[in-house]
């Protein structure tokens, strides 16, 4: 699903040697907070893994989770909680 995003910031980065990100993983508030932090940890590496698997050199990237605590829609609706199960970049 997220193929198409992965390769445009994989040729950003190409483009930018000097770039360096961030990859920032969220959840929704369904579930312990616990957990959620853990998901988006694992959401915000599995990003940066693919960068690495795509020739990104690994000291450009870090990653990080937030869990729920970000969120940039209501969870309470399902199309708002979708929109808070994402990942973000942000510049180093």
């Amino acid at each position: 699903e997220s193929a198409q995003a992965i390769e445009e910031i994989t040729k950003l980065l190409k483009s930018d040697q000097t770039l360096k990100i961030v990859v920032v993983g969220h959840t929704d508030n369904v579930g312990a907070a616990e957990h959620n932090l853990k998901l988006s940890q694992e959401r915000g590496q599995a990003v940066m893994q693919a960068l690495i698997q795509k020739g990104i050199a690994a000291d450009r990237l870090k990653s990080y989770g937030c869990g729920q605590y970000a969120p940039v829609a209501s969870n309470d609706s399902d199309e708002g909680r979708a929109k808070n199960r994402r990942v973000e970049l942000v510049k180093q």
